[in-house]
């Protein structure tokens, strides 16, 4: 037989029952809370907790939008001022360049009609040798008289004009004579004009604008004041309270006049302030005889060296080598003709104008 186990002995517990019962009333309050929950009303507890949590979150991130957007709205209004300066100077530039652009357009108007009338030239022209070498011979010719008219560029109207020779010789024909005579008078006449040697010129003048800024002023120059013998009157002893009296009022009338010549030119004193917008001056002034010198404006041209010489004669140093260098290029600069007479090469392209119109008359 087996033994049966004692019972359990009963755990006399240390804790009294009133400490006890709350907490087990509690306990059963949350368990019936729960119990009485449904599975919606749990799905909706957790729902309202996330739409809390991501209305906190939203309101956080507006938060940070809201002061990011403030931020780009303040750099938005500083860029908005200097794009309103900018915007102004855009505008007078625009204002400036809208002139030229209308010169320019009446230009390319007028090349344009020239060309669609070349074109229209190109178009009539017959298949055959003689009339296309004409036509490419009236094209040269027209080219040379719009170089002279509009750049007075010699040497490329000259080439024009000796191209449409060559190929008026290479056809070797004896009705071409007159016409040939007619282009070699022409260019006879390109040959005599005296020769601008632009690219010297232009070369002399950058010389000058370097050499501004090592000018020497006559301000700078150190004048070693001159000694001036003053002669003192020692005192006469024993002389009398009359004599002593008189010696003096002599003395202070002496000093009542004094006589200066006033046509004396006075050397002129510039801060430095000036003295760096004058030499600034001279650069633009030499560049402004730049810009006429390849415009062929020979009055702005010599009319801006004259005003760079009166100023260097002014303001400078002419005695040292910088300065006289200086004013004998721009002398030389001066007697220079950059603005030469130039012929009239309209007769050349006329003979060709009239031989092919008699050659298409021959051939009807």
């Amino acid at each position: 037989m087996t033994k049966q186990a004692p019972p359990p002995e009963p755990i006399n517990s240390a804790v009294p029952e009133a400490v006890i019962a709350p907490a087990v009333s509690a306990h059963n309050r949350v368990e019936n809370i729960i119990s009485r929950m449904s599975v919606m009303q749990m799905v909706l507890a957790v729902v309202l907790v996330v739409f809390l949590w991501q209305w906190f979150d939203t309101h956080l991130q507006i938060n940070n939008m809201q002061q990011d957007l403030a931020r780009r709205l303040a750099e938005m209004d500083g860029n908005n001022k200097a794009s309103q300066v900018l915007m102004m100077q855009v505008q007078e530039s625009m204002r400036e360049l809208s002139v030229k652009v209308s010169v320019l357009e009446a230009h390319s108007a007028e090349a344009q009609n020239q060309r669609a009338a070349l074109e229209s030239l190109y178009q009539d022209l017959s298949g055959s040798r003689d009339e296309t070498v004409l036509a490419e011979v009236e094209q040269l010719l027209l080219i040379a008289g719009q170089q002279l008219q509009l750049s007075a560029n010699v040497k490329a109207a000259l080439i024009a004009m000796q191209q449409a020779d060559d190929r008026l010789k290479r056809m070797d024909r004896a009705a071409l004579n007159g016409l040939r005579k007619a282009i070699n008078r022409d260019i006879d006449k390109l040959r005599t004009l005296p020769d601008v040697d632009v690219q010297d010129i232009k070369f002399r003048l950058d010389n000058l604008i370097a050499e501004v800024d090592t000018l020497p002023l006559i301000q700078d120059i150190a004048h070693v004041p001159q000694e001036k013998n003053v002669a003192i009157t020692a005192p006469v002893r024993d002389e009398g309270a009359w004599r002593h009296l008189m010696r003096e009022v002599w003395e202070d009338m002496k000093r009542l006049v004094r006589i200066e010549n006033m046509q004396k030119r006075e050397l002129p004193l510039l801060p430095p302030t000036q003295t760096f917008f004058l030499r600034e001056n001279l650069k633009l002034r030499l560049l402004s005889a730049r810009l006429g010198l390849l415009s062929r404006d020979e009055k702005s041209f010599k009319h801006d060296l004259q005003l760079v010489q009166e100023w260097i004669v002014r303001y400078f140093d002419v005695k040292s080598t910088s300065g006289a260098l200086a004013v004998t290029t721009l002398q030389k600069l001066r007697k220079s003709n950059i603005n030469i007479e130039l012929p009239d090469v309209s007769a050349s392209l006329e003979a060709a104008r009239n031989y092919r119109s008699s050659l298409g008359k021959g051939s009807r």
